[in-house]
């Protein structure tokens, strides 16, 4: 009686390599294994022989990956990954808002047919998001702030009818700029204490030849027992990227399962590897990998609560084959138990406007 493979292998090739061979006379389990794996080797040797400008543009069938197999139901809630092709925006900057990851609702067709994997994992153990901007202390004191505006006044300053060409139109310029600056100083009251900052300033130099380290803010404070006003104030410096990290182990339970993990973590592999280009047989350019999109999801539907993600670049993986601190396999090497760490990085910053029309708490 021949050997019921069904479903033995995720991969379609693989399963119809193994439907085959248990037609065979005499086919064992063992036989059975053996071609779907030669299989495997020679698509390996077979993409290796192809030229290098192949792996850039390399498609793979939108196969689903899913661990557990037995996992979704419509009220599981699950992280679905999906791996898609890197897309430059036209010009040089991208515009805010163009990195979301679309609801899974409101995807189009176009937006389907770029999806090469997807994947469906548990919901980590961890679930957390974390959002932050850069400010950093400025200071600008009174004197600063006086002299800036006075340049400013100073850069508006008409002097195409004054004549630069003779001794009297110079004059009337230089008398001009010492107006401004004079005034603008005595508005603000730190004329006289401008003329006294020169003058710790003039000191405290002559006194550093003498090998001394004395600031004007120093000599302010032991004479007269004041130091300039900072006016600090707390300025927004930029945003800043997010980074999400993820932890899932994985017990394979039967064959199937075991090569669904093996896939999985193989495609993580290759999705963010750079791709080779084939200008100068690969050694001049380098493709960026793939990115990206994560969702939270409950059954067919996006998470109605959880955060959203933008396109993420997958910085670091690592994966270990010992979960249980021991080395342990099954009859066909694969690890009994395996713990694999994923960390990914959005594209762009989260904007006001990723806010409009987000469910849930948003990005």
């Amino acid at each position: 009686m021949p050997i019921n493979v069904t479903g033995w292998y995720a991969d379609p090739n693989q399963q119809k390599a193994a439907e085959a061979a248990a037609k065979l006379p005499g086919a064992t389990e063992e036989s059975i294994k053996a071609a779907a794996q030669k299989l495997t080797a020679d698509a390996a040797r077979a993409g290796v022989r192809n030229n290098v400008s192949d792996s850039a543009t390399r498609k793979r069938d939108p196969i689903l990956l899913t661990y557990p197999l037995e996992m979704k139901t419509k009220t599981t809630d699950y992280l679905e990954i999906s791996v898609i092709n890197y897309t430059r925006p036209s010009g040089l900057t991208s515009r805010p808002g163009s990195r979301q990851t679309v609801e899974t609702e409101n995807l189009t067709d176009d937006r389907k047919k770029s999806i090469l994997r997807t994947i469906q994992l548990p919901i980590p153990s961890n679930v957390q998001d974390g959002n932050s901007v850069s400010y950093e202390d400025g200071n600008l004191g009174g004197i600063t702030a006086a002299a800036a505006g006075g340049v400013e006044k100073l850069m508006n300053l008409d002097l195409s009818a004054m004549d630069v060409t003779t001794s009297r139109g110079r004059k009337e310029i230089e008398e001009r700029l010492i107006s401004i600056l004079g005034g603008t100083l005595t508005n603000s009251g730190g004329l006289n204490v401008a003329k006294d900052l020169v003058n710790k300033m003039l000191i405290s130099q002559a006194v550093g030849i003498f090998g001394g380290n004395v600031t004007p803010s120093q000599l302010l404070a032991r004479e007269q027992g004041v130091i300039f006003n900072p006016n600090m104030e707390l300025l927004f410096n930029g945003p800043t990227l997010r980074q999400f990290r993820f932890s899932f182990k994985m017990t394979p339970r039967e064959q199937r399962e075991a090569e669904m993990v093996r896939q999985i973590i193989r495609e993580f592999k290759q999705s963010m590897a750079p791709k080779v280009t084939p200008e100068g047989g690969g050694n001049i350019f380098l493709r960026t990998p793939n990115v990206f999109e994560l969702r939270y999801k409950t059954g067919p539907s996006s998470h109605i609560f959880l955060h959203r993600f933008k396109q993420c670049a997958l910085t670091d993986m690592s994966v270990n084959y010992t979960g249980e601190g021991t080395y342990a396999t099954y009859g066909d090497s694969t690890p009994i138990s395996m713990i694999m760490d994923l960390t990914f990085k959005e594209l762009e910053p989260v904007y006001d406007i990723d806010y409009d029309n987000v469910r849930g708490v948003g990005y």
